[in-house]
């Protein structure tokens, strides 16, 4: 192990301990912000690191071949930030809106060329005329923007010296800023739509840390789409894409650092 290593984590062992000691120590010890959870309404805001990819059920027909996946997601890290506005109900209960923006760019992969043996078509679906698929074809890069606005129902312990655990849960309306939904494009013309409009429930959990001045909270939060975000492609368009899936929803996990 080098020098530097090892005065680094010298350095990191001692702020860790220096830090618990701090909050924790029960001699000459000062509880924190002792009023702020009796307020009724408080604010803060947040920031996060979010990793972002998609749930997928397959059309069994175009989406499947030879019990293989044709489509396939990848998942993705990013970023957001948001408002955080706290309604007190009692001492074990609080009400929080929390919106924010999210960002994500996740990436869908279709090798459905085997989707040619349906080119004569059946009662259920028209023929249509095949074409060679290229790797523009196959790859489409989804970026997103999202308004998200979650409401949690959020119940907490009893503080321990200057920390406070808890968990929450509750529903989004989440707008897609970047959906396409309304584009007369599709992916025959490299355009993937999805749906503007989306609900979602959430779950959290987190610990609660007071200092002389703020409120710290780290927590991991889970973030999972109830509707199918997929919009068909158009009725003229070959059955690559979207008739590959019948289900998509988004789901992802965060960590958030909350500051009130």
């Amino acid at each position: 192990m080098n020098k530097f290593l090892l005065k680094a984590l010298v350095l990191t062992s001692v702020n860790i301990a220096v830090f618990a000691d701090a909050q924790f120590r029960t001699r000459n010890r000062m509880d924190r912000l002792e009023e702020f959870d009796q307020q009724k309404f408080s604010w803060g805001f947040f920031l996060n690191g979010n990793k972002m990819d998609y749930r997928i059920v397959l059309d069994p027909r175009y989406g499947m071949y030879d019990n293989h996946t044709l489509v396939k997601s990848k998942e993705s890290y990013s970023f957001g930030a948001g408002l955080i506005t706290k309604f007190r109900l009692n001492d074990y209960l609080d009400v929080r809106v929390e919106p924010g923006l999210q960002f994500a760019q996740r990436q869908l992969t279709f090798n459905t060329q085997s989707n040619d043996f349906y080119k004569d078509g059946n009662p259920q679906n028209a023929p249509f005329i095949p074409i060679a698929l290229q790797d523009k074809d196959k790859v489409r890069e989804i970026k997103s923007t999202l308004i998200d606005v979650p409401v949690l129902l959020e119940l907490h312990g009893e503080r321990w010296y200057n920390s406070r655990p808890y968990i929450a849960g509750g529903v989004n309306y989440i707008v897609n800023l970047q959906s396409n939904s309304s584009s007369p494009d599709d992916n025959l013309q490299q355009t993937f739509r999805s749906t503007t409009h989306n609900f979602a429930w959430s779950a959290e959990m987190g610990i609660q840390f007071y200092f002389n001045k703020f409120k710290l909270t780290p927590a991991v939060r889970g973030t999972f789409f109830m509707n199918n975000e997929m919009v068909a492609d158009n009725a003229s368009t070959p059955p690559y894409w979207s008739a590959a899936i019948s289900t998509l929803q988004t789901r992802a996990v965060m960590f958030v650092l909350k500051f009130e």
